[in-house]
């Protein structure tokens, strides 16, 4: 890959913007408030491309298009079925709690629901998960530089990691939003005339259809058993491990994207922003997902294009930028790499802005240092972020074991979040929930998801106890923890919270659904009202699955 003077002009020009807005916006910021939750000003047409590209970090472009190539058109089952009915479920229905009950983070909702413990050991646990995606977001451009510059890798995550903590350090949570829609249009603009180039060139979908594996261009066609298709997963466990438990658990209650959502200047903003964002997502697999598809295609074509290998198989990873390596001309391959400069910081920002507040509210205010001057608390949020961020650096390294970045992120999103989403659906929808049950229901889940890892095995993952199950995939392997997970924590949670007094039922008002009043907007047009919006959605999303089956 060879860059000219024009592709280094856009790389220079997007860090003097990015920069540019962390140094403006540095002046808004007076508290700990401003600083970490925005203070609750942004418009909902910001909210929603935050909500949307808070997850369309580099291991969102370059996982999807390795599971594209992988896996083929089933990786499209991440937004179709993984994210769009969960993220019209959090905006119609969760919203009301989070925003309503004034909490400054997922884990305070929980110390408001529950109590301290619970929040205490979901703040570790998330604090945890972030350091682990940052890390692989900074992977995944340690990657691309090592790629496009010939650097060596430590030098590659070096770079990106201080690029990212310059403007966060600088601008806080607003910063990190109005980047992160900048970083949604770039990304959009930078990759669309890649899918088409790398289509055309394969022939159409047609004739990407004749060199492929016919599994590979359908959605749900070969899902009646987990052996007829490379996923290795069925219908079962691809509905209830992705499409319920790790998608309703991440996009329910983590709080890198809650938080986007609860800095808008409204509740009807607040719910409005993850059902608008629904819309982009459903569109993002024909920019990320369809490059992965053609690169395997052009790879079994004769014409000079290759998929690099890795430990005796392809290195999938690397399908997106190997594709932008042999398709862009000069100029437009900066406009590229740009892009993915753009999607590196819009992961890794997104998950430094979530780690500092939870750290510094949830963990240091809650339990080091009570009581502090609100500029104390913004000092340290402050040196959060570079302590984030330097954690970052060490799992980064973690993540060269893995030959697609989306299993390992799948893997950690199965021991923190699906659980944590059997906590929030019976403390939201079951008054009787009770502390002591969320609590051990926390640990059952998240001790269910270390045991099936280590009891299980696939592609030579797991297995560190023995070896009682083997998946013929570390994705399908990945459901099946998150399946575990989420059962064994709403069990426990229901058989402990029946023996346990439950809290008054005057101290959940505004916590749980039955004894909160749900906002209504009545009179205004549809298309400002979260309810009507999502049934559009829904439809839409209906009709690609059924388009693509």
């Amino acid at each position: 890959m060879t860059l000219t003077g024009v592709d280094y002009l856009f790389l220079a020009l997007y860090f003097a913007f990015v920069l540019g807005i962390g140094w403006q916006l540095r002046a808004k910021v007076h508290s700990s408030g401003d600083f970490l939750l925005s203070s609750r000003q942004v418009p909902v047409w910001i909210t929603s491309l935050a909500f949307l590209a808070a997850n369309l970090g580099a291991q969102e472009l370059v996982g999807m298009s390795a599971s594209g190539a992988k896996y083929g058109i089933m990786t499209a089952h991440f937004y179709w079925v993984g994210a769009v009915p969960a993220m019209l479920f959090v905006g119609v229905f969760m919203m009301p709690f989070y925003y309503g009950s004034r909490a400054r983070s997922v884990p305070e909702y929980l110390k408001l629901r529950f109590d301290e413990k619970t929040r205490g050991f979901n703040a570790l646990t998330f604090a945890t998960m972030t350091v682990f995606s940052s890390g692989i977001s900074m992977y995944a451009l340690g990657l691309l530089l090592q790629l496009v510059l010939g650097w060596s890798f430590t030098a590659s995550v070096l770079l990106s990691a201080a690029i990212v903590l310059a403007y966060t350090f600088l601008g806080g949570l607003t910063s990190a939003i109005y980047n992160e829609v900048l970083q949604f249009f770039l990304i959009v603009f930078g990759f669309t005339p890649l899918a088409v180039l790398a289509v055309t060139k394969a022939g159409g979908w047609e004739g990407m259809a004749s060199r492929i594996p016919a599994v590979m261009t359908h959605s749900w066609q070969y899902m009646s058993h987990s052996s007829q298709n490379p996923m290795g997963v069925e219908v079962f466990g691809l509905v209830a491990g992705l499409g319920f438990v790790l998608s309703f658990g991440y996009w329910c209650t983590d709080f890198l994207v809650v938080q986007r959502a609860m800095a808008a200047d409204s509740m009807s903003a607040a719910r409005r922003t993850p059902v608008l964002a629904a819309l982009p997502k459903m569109m993002m697999p024909f920019i990320v997902i369809i490059p992965g598809i053609a690169a395997l295609a052009l790879s079994k074509m004769n014409i000079g294009y290759a998929l690099p290998t890795k430990n005796g198989g392809y290195d999938y990873d690397q399908a997106l930028t190997t594709l932008m390596a042999q398709f862009y001309p000069s100029g437009m391959l900066g406009v590229g790499l740009t892009a993915l400069m753009a999607s590196f910081m819009s992961g890794m920002a997104g998950n430094v802005t979530a780690f500092n507040t939870v750290f510094t509210y949830d963990i240091y205010q809650s339990y080091l240092r009570r009581g502090a001057p609100d500029s104390h608390y913004l000092k340290v949020g402050r040196l959060t972020t570079i302590f984030g961020t330097l954690l970052s650096i060490g799992t980064a390294y973690l993540a060269q074991r893995y030959n697609n970045i989306m299993d390992l992120l799948q893997l950690v999103f199965g021991f923190v979040n699906a659980p944590l989403f059997a906590t929030f659906l019976l403390g939201m929808f079951w008054k009787r929930a009770t502390g002591h049950g969320a609590f051990l229901g926390l640990l059952g889940g998240t001790a269910a998801a270390a045991l099936t890892h280590g009891l299980s095995v696939a592609e030579d993952k797991g297995g560190w106890i023995a070896v009682v199950q083997t998946f013929p995939s570390t994705m399908a392997q990945n459901f099946w923890i998150a399946i575990f997970a989420w059962s064994t924590c709403f069990l426990v949670t229901i058989a402990v919270s029946l023996l346990t007094a439950p809290r008054p039922e005057s101290e959940l008002k505004g916590l749980v659904y039955g004894l909160t009043e749900m906002p209504q907007e009545p009179g205004r047009q549809w298309y400002l009202r979260p309810g009507p919006l999502a049934v559009a959605m829904g439809i839409a999303l209906a009709a690609l699955n059924i388009w693509f089956w």
